[in-house]
């Protein structure tokens, strides 16, 4: 077989199938292979007159018709199935063809790989794809990772397919090994303590004026006019305002109350934990989920917890909507914060140098979390690349300040009616944190001493001391 495509995919589900179509409305020529050739012949029928196709039956014969260097996307299920198709793959390759897994890989698993086909003198890019399978075809967010060197062959290709925002591609190079996956990870989780947020704004303008879903669809309608733009608002509007044609009823009042995930909010709060990073927005949309699941457990809370909680009394619808508003906001300020400190610690702990900036600007497009907000991100980083925090920056600290006290009327009033609010009040709370001139963790501490022989600290003097706790309680340097 003449060697005389410019990249190929293998695996032709959902997600690998539009990506090859991109490539190929793009004017390049696409190998494709599936491990049934079924699904190969599948796409050549229906997609075949979008551009230039080489199907093969045999890896062998799909490796044969690359061009080199030899540029093999990987679309299978993350774990075991993607090791299979690499170890497969490997074997056929010649010293500085490319192996890009665009899969929800977890990012050490992506170090792992890297590093075992470095040593082969092949290149791995571990490559975060967001956008979803309409995203795949029509413009993904593109997170790739791996050698500096591989960009150079890859990168052009990639920026080509991806989603544009003022001409601007949403595809960037992030950084050696597992940085592509990693960021596309914390992406994740970001995306998760939003919906969470937009799910509890929801309940809250439901609980609160006892507003239908289409009511309710309108004012998120409404606000997708103005800073909250964004495709999850805009995506909510729709569903509140969809009607299923089974029941006649508004179609997110008949679909059950327990959310699914696929691991990569687990995987983004395991490692904010790693890293001693409080992401606590994104720990609290994974944890809520979780409960959603739990379904023994919430069954047993209906039969016995009491309320004792007070009835919603809104005297002004108005003022109640434009609060739950400003809190969303403040809320979600406080979860990309979070998502943006835990890219940073990351950076700092592998090597990665990872521009945030960067990565807020190939999130505004492609992306499920894309939005006008984006914009403002990237803006902070341009005024300060070194920005400590999110919230410290001019514009995000006048939009929190401004929002703040609607913030807390909203949260004091979940909690007084009954209404879980986890992600509101947990972002409420770190926001509450991180402004404190003194924490109770000095307590934690002190208590840390006692129990196990800890160290302490006074202020912010060099050094620490300890106190014989269960002798005299003399103190000497520790």
């Amino acid at each position: 077989m003449s060697a005389r495509a410019q990249i190929g995919v293998t695996g032709l589900a959902v997600m690998g199938r539009n990506l090859a179509r991109n490539f190929a409305r793009h004017g390049y020529t696409v190998a494709v292979h599936n491990r049934s050739y079924a699904k190969t012949e599948s796409l050549i029928a229906e997609a075949g007159t979008e551009g230039a196709f080489v199907p093969s039956e045999s890896m062998a014969d799909f490796v044969a018709s690359l061009e080199r260097p030899r540029k093999v996307v990987i679309m299978v299920k993350a774990g075991a199935a993607t090791d299979a198709v690499i170890d497969e793959l490997v074997p056929l390759l010649e010293e500085g063809d490319i192996v890009v897994d665009a899969g929800n890989a977890h990012f050490p698993d992506t170090i792992r790989r890297e590093k075992a086909l470095a040593a082969l003198g092949l290149h791995f890019v571990g490559t975060g794809v967001s956008g979803g399978e309409e995203g795949a075809l029509n413009g993904p967010s593109i997170m790739p990772g791996g050698t500096r060197e591989s960009y150079q062959s890859l990168g052009p290709i990639l920026e080509d397919i991806s989603a544009k925002v003022d001409g601007v591609p949403c595809c960037t190079y992030v950084g050696p090994d597992g940085a592509g996956h990693f960021v596309k990870m914390v992406h994740n989780g970001i995306e998760y303590a939003d919906m969470q947020l937009i799910a509890e704004a929801y309940d809250l303008l439901k609980q609160g004026l006892g507003a239908s879903a289409q009511e309710i669809g309108e004012i998120f309608a409404q606000w997708n006019t103005g800073d909250l733009e964004s495709f999850l608002i805009e995506i909510t509007a729709d569903v509140l305002q969809h009607v299923d044609a089974e029941t006649g009823k508004a179609f997110v009042d008949v679909v059950l109350d327990q959310a699914e995930q696929k691991g990569t909010g687990r995987w983004t709060v395991q490692n904010g934990l790693d890293l001693g990073v409080p992401i606590t927005g994104i720990a609290e949309a994974t944890f809520a989920r979780a409960l959603s699941g739990s379904v023994p457990q919430r069954e047993a809370g209906r039969a016995a917890l009491p309320a004792d909680a007070a009835a919603w009394d809104v005297q002004d619808r108005d003022a109640f909507v434009e609060d739950v508003r400003l809190a969303l906001y403040a809320s979600k300020v406080v979860a990309y914060s979070q998502g943006f400190d835990q890219i940073a610690a990351a950076s700092a702990e592998y090597g990665w140098d990872i521009d945030r900036g960067a990565m807020a600007r190939i999130w505004r497009g492609g992306c499920i979390i894309r939005a006008r907000f984006l914009n403002r991100i990237t803006e902070a980083s341009e005024r300060d690349a070194q920005l400590p925090r999110l919230l410290a920056d001019e514009y995000f600290t006048g939009a929190v300040g401004n929002g703040l006290a609607a913030w807390r009327r909203v949260v004091a009033q979940a909690a007084l009616n009954g209404v879980p609010t986890p992600a509101f009040s947990s972002s409420l709370a770190y926001y509450a944190g991180v402004r404190a001139e003194r924490l109770p963790a000095a307590l934690s501490q002190a208590q840390r001493a006692v129990c196990g022989a800890h160290s302490a600290r006074r202020g912010a003097q060099p050094g620490g001391f300890h106190t014989e706790w269960s002798g005299d309680r003399t103190e000497s340097d520790a």
